[in-house]
């Protein structure tokens, strides 16, 4: 046992305890050991959120090319911050007995801020962000970097702060818990929370020989799981999943969870086994979180990573983000909002002959604030699909409809009888169809059935291409946006709304957000 065995971790209070307690364990044995300290990116990169660096393995890669080098022999690392597939030659030599699997949280003077609506809770985890807005929806979450002494201290600095959450055995290990804590028992730990692991070369036979014997072959099996389960989601530092598995009475009881970002979606999974027959466990757990709407989530979760280069000027629906190309990153915001006004009954109040509703708000606005018995119209004319179902279920059979303001203009002077419409409309018209009509010795009542208000902002300066629905979104963009952009439009009036502000202007071949969307993944595909 001459050779001495080079101990390589990171030189932070909790990572050299972990590395002694595996040199003291060596010593025991009999075998020589000298620690080699080292400093990771994790340690030395405290201006962005953990998940924001984009790196998996940030707190190991450091160690991994220093054993490659053979500058060290083996690596000591807190097995939940370990990417779930090793850099080649790489092995897990050993897993210690673990300790304290919970999340704590350490507050200050009392705890009555949780039943409080607003609060204020310091994190750098963004799975431990995510399980806390999914129970206090309300509260406030903010950033947390450093090491544990500096992270207490930060908390201990800030008066906004109500409390932030650790990992119960990297505070408990250190000998630096305070008395204003508190296990978070709710809260599914990261997959191996609370477990040491050891790394070492492939093809180094003494120092696998010599930690084989240090390996706690329960934690080993219960970690194995939780990671497998992790890497069978494909997720790692930048996706909220908690994962636990418990060895009782001779069975393995797992517990997992996939979260949005924000908390909002969680999905949970369950599964007792017996020990021994629980080799299909973390992909059974990891197919049944996937299958109930886990895929999606996650596909979310990584594209918000990634900046978005489309943004529509209408907020999407979950079935129509699932229409982009997976090349396609895009975002999206009402640049329009809208605001029913109330209709006299005048308007109303005699069976109107020839009415023009070309917009699904114009029939919000009439449903609200009339009954269908009371909208008795002979003639209803209308623009788009959508519109039309929407006025046959809310009012009442649709005379004739086309798919945009100018072709119905043109066909109520080819075919309308009479020479009189009601036009229910909003405060701002952009549409050429009362000019048609009036040209044509057709006179119309303009009605202000809801008000249009701008409500865009300035988008991100990776937005390369631009999504508009309507002449009034184009006009909230350009409000607080200069920059040239592909305009992606629903049909011929919002592209010559359009064309007076962008050279490379784009029309969808129906007037539907599909169609466009369609657009879009034609461009980047």
């Amino acid at each position: 046992m001459s050779k001495t065995i080079r101990i390589g971790t990171r030189d932070s209070e909790l990572a050299l305890w972990q590395a002694n307690i595996v040199k003291h364990q060596l010593e025991n044995l009999g075998y020589v050991t000298e620690l080699v300290p080292v400093k990771s990116t994790g340690d030395i990169v405290l201006d962005k959120p953990l998940y924001e660096l984009g790196i998996t393995g940030i707190f190991t890669r450091t160690l991994d090319i220093a054993m490659l080098n053979h500058d060290i022999d083996i690596a000591v690392h807190s097995l939940k911050d370990v990417p779930t597939v090793l850099p080649k030659g790489i092995v897990q030599a050993a897993v210690l007995k673990r300790g304290n699997v919970n999340d704590t949280l350490v507050f200050k003077n009392n705890e009555e801020f949780l039943g409080a609506k607003d609060a204020v809770i310091a994190t750098g985890s963004l799975r431990r962000r995510a399980q806390w807005l999914n129970r206090f929806p309300t509260h406030t979450i903010v950033d947390l970097r450093g090491n544990v002494n500096s992270r207490l201290q930060k908390l201990k600095d800030n008066d906004q702060w109500n409390g932030a959450i650790f990992a119960a055995a990297g505070i408990g290990r250190i000998g630096i818990r305070p008395d204003e804590a508190v296990n978070l028992d709710w809260m599914i730990p990261a997959p191996a929370q609370g477990a040491i692991m050891i790394t070492a070369l492939g093809e180094d036979d003494f120092s696998l020989k010599a930690c084989a014997q240090l390996n706690h072959e329960e934690t080993e099996i219960c970690t194995t799981i939780e990671r497998e389960f992790l890497n069978k989601l494909e997720g790692g530092c930048t996706a909220p999943i908690g994962a636990l598995a418990v060895i009782k009475n001779n069975e393995i009881n797992f517990k997992g969870v996939l979260l949005s970002e924000d908390g909002s979606k969680r999905i949970d999974v369950t599964r007792v086994k017996n020990l021994g027959e629980h080799k299909d466990m973390a992909q059974f757990c990891a197919d049944f979180i996937i299958e109930r709407g886990g895929k999606r989530l996650m596909d979310t979760i990584k594209n918000s990573t990634k900046k978005a280069k489309v943004f529509s000027t209408k907020s999407f629906t979950e079935d129509q983000r699932l229409l982009f190309h997976e090349k396609v990153v895009a975002d999206s915001s009402d640049f329009i909002k809208i605001g029913l006004n109330r209709i006299h009954p005048r308007f109303i109040k005699k069976e109107i002959e020839n009415v023009i509703i070309t917009s699904k708000n114009a029939v919000e606005a009439l449903s609200t604030n009339f009954s269908s018995s009371e909208l008795q119209f002979k003639n209803i004319y209308c623009v788009g699909r959508r519109t039309k179902r929407l006025i046959e279920n809310k009012i009442g059979p649709v005379t004739h409809t086309e798919k945009n303001a100018k072709k119905l203009a043109e066909y109520l002077v080819e075919y309308m009888e009479g020479s009189e419409v009601t036009y229910f409309c909003s405060d701002i018209r952009l549409d050429d169809l009362p000019t048609i009509l009036e040209k044509n010795n057709i006179a119309v009542n303009e009605v202000e059935a809801y008000q249009t208000k701008f409500d865009g902002f300035k988008v991100a300066d990776s937005i390369e291409g631009v999504m508009f629905y309507s002449p009034s979104t184009v006009d909230s963009y350009v409000e607080k946006n200069k920059n040239e952009i592909i305009a992606f439009c629903i049909g011929e009036t919002t592209a010559k709304a359009a064309k007076r502000h962008f050279d490379d202007v784009r029309i969808a071949k129906v007037p539907t957000v599909e169609s466009v969307i369609e657009l879009v993944n034609q461009h980047y595909i």
